[in-house]
């Protein structure tokens, strides 16, 4: 598969399990917490999705399209291994929706991220809350998710606070 290929399938299950989780939290409160901007179309597609939702974006180094930027107060900026925890003690169990994409093309950065990510999220997790993920890894107290029709086994992943 090409590499265009490649990342036009990511896109479409990252869509799609977005659209998913729009629809499991539509009830539910809290806040939603963007792991990563990059570039800012999840952003972008999260505010448009979820008009009524605070949502707080974490990145280490802001490069977004400047249509594509939250607010300074929604905007946590630096390393994620320092403004994750910051978050816990910030938000506490409130948040009704996480979505990470942080991977990169390195497997042993993405095993040890993902472990990071998994031991400090349940934290921050309120019960019903959704988790949609580029990593795979397991939260305390979550139960994996299917994923949506068309979303093939290892592209994305999805589990929900018990």
């Amino acid at each position: 598969m090409s590499r265009l290929d490649s990342v036009i399938r990511r896109l479409r299950a990252q869509r799609a399990c977005l659209r998913c989780a729009a629809e499991m939290i539509r009830d539910l409160p809290g806040p939603v917490l963007e792991l990563g901007l990059g570039n800012g179309r999840t952003y972008d597609h999260l505010r448009e999705t979820l008009p009524d939702r605070e949502i707080f974006v974490f990145e280490r180094e802001v490069a977004a399209d400047p249509d594509c930027l939250p607010d300074a107060a929604h905007l946590l900026l630096g390393d994620i291994h320092q403004t994750l925890p910051a978050a816990v003690a910030r938000f506490g169990p409130s948040v009704a929706l996480v979505h990470s994409d942080l991977g990169t093309g390195d497997a042993e950065m993405n095993r040890r991220l993902a472990g990071f990510l998994a031991a400090r999220l349940p934290g921050l997790l309120r019960p019903g809350g959704v988790v949609i993920s580029d990593q795979d890894m397991s939260l305390a107290g979550a139960e994996a998710l299917p994923l949506p029709e068309g979303v093939g086994p290892g592209r994305y992943f999805m589990c929900r606070a018990r």
